[in-house]
């Protein structure tokens, strides 16, 4: 295996050359530049990136954990996260922690030994010193779990307001809030808290349905929902706290010879892409997904620069009326 030394022979400069190359440090001739480049080439010379990283104390990779990429809207956001990462030179290492604590610290402990820029965390599962201690910049989306660690979330609070106030507007009258399970501490539960304050201030009935503390475990949705249908059968509202619960509640209303928007009106939340494929399409609130992304990348860079960053990031949400409403 070609060194830095076999290199800097092949291409007849110094080691230190090759390193100023390769680090893009300091005035080096374009002819200089391409005899290097060149050399590297020829000898299929592959740069020891931990060694670099180590010299350079920045190892331009960041790490991302999420609950589960096959959930749309973590497949989305990861795809902004490698997307904003990349247009500053850095690499994503996607971790899927599954909601499990044992899967999580030994992300963690990887992450920490490849000594990433940064971890953007969308799972935590651990006690919160394991974060405090991490001796790396954080960044949590949609959980606050110390004043110290910025967080992004969206407008949690309008979007519920949102929801609820158009299915009150379009005349529903016994209205389903179907959540994660709100033992869980999630800036999201804040969907449900404007669901109650709405739905009180008119003075429409109400049933909240909560899911398995394992609120990503989309095969227990339809048992759920169709316990709902049976249990409440004159519900003619539901705000679903994901697109994929909300998808879900239509399949079911469908099955049970419902009229999805005439007999029950439906919105979801994210507005990921499947929003749109839908038949009927879906209403939902969207969350900027792309935005959440970017500056996410741009929080942990900011940190990893030893710049201030606000703890508190909160995003705007946005209604977009479909056809199941």
């Amino acid at each position: 295996m070609a060194t830095i030394h076999d290199v800097a022979l092949k291409a007849g400069v110094s080691v230190t050359t090759v390193s100023r190359v390769m680090n893009n440090r300091g005035y080096i001739s374009e002819t200089t530049r391409k005899k290097v480049f060149d050399a590297m080439d020829e000898l299929n010379y592959q740069p020891n990136e931990i060694a670099r990283s180590l010299l350079r104390k920045q190892s331009n990779i960041i790490g991302l954990i999420i609950p589960n990429v096959a959930h749309p809207f973590f497949s989305e956001l990861a795809n902004q996260v490698e997307y904003y990462a990349y247009q500053h030179d850095c690499k994503v290492l996607l971790c899927n922690s599954h909601m499990d604590p044992v899967k999580e610290k030994v992300y963690i402990d990887m992450l920490k030994r490849n000594r990433v820029d940064g971890i953007i965390m969308g799972s935590h599962t651990l006690e919160v010193d394991e974060y405090r201690h991490l001796n790396s910049p954080i960044v949590t989306f949609d959980r606050q779990i110390d004043p110290h660690i910025p967080y992004i979330s969206s407008d949690n609070y309008r979007g519920g307001e949102l929801a609820t106030e158009l299915l009150i507007r379009k005349g529903c009258r016994k209205i389903a809030h179907i959540c994660g399970n709100l033992e869980l501490n999630m800036l999201s539960n804040q969907r449900t808290d404007a669901f109650r304050d709405v739905v009180n201030k008119h003075g429409a009935e109400r049933v909240i349905v909560q899911t398995d503390l394992n609120v990503f475990a989309q095969k227990d949705y339809e048992r759920i929902i169709r316990q709902l249908v049976q249990e409440h059968p004159d519900v003619d509202g539901v705000f679903a706290t994901s697109d994929i619960i909300a998808a879900v509640a239509m399949k079911e209303c469908m099955r049970t010879g419902r009229r999805v928007p005439q007999d029950v009106r439906i919105v979801g939340f994210d507005d990921v892409s499947v929003a749109s494929w839908l038949t009927p399409e879906l209403t939902s609130i969207r969350q900027p997904i792309a935005d959440i992304g970017r500056l996410a990348v741009e929080l942990i860079r900011k940190q990893a620069e030893g710049e201030r960053v606000e703890p508190m990031n909160l995003l705007p949400v946005e209604l977009i009326e479909r056809a199941t409403t």
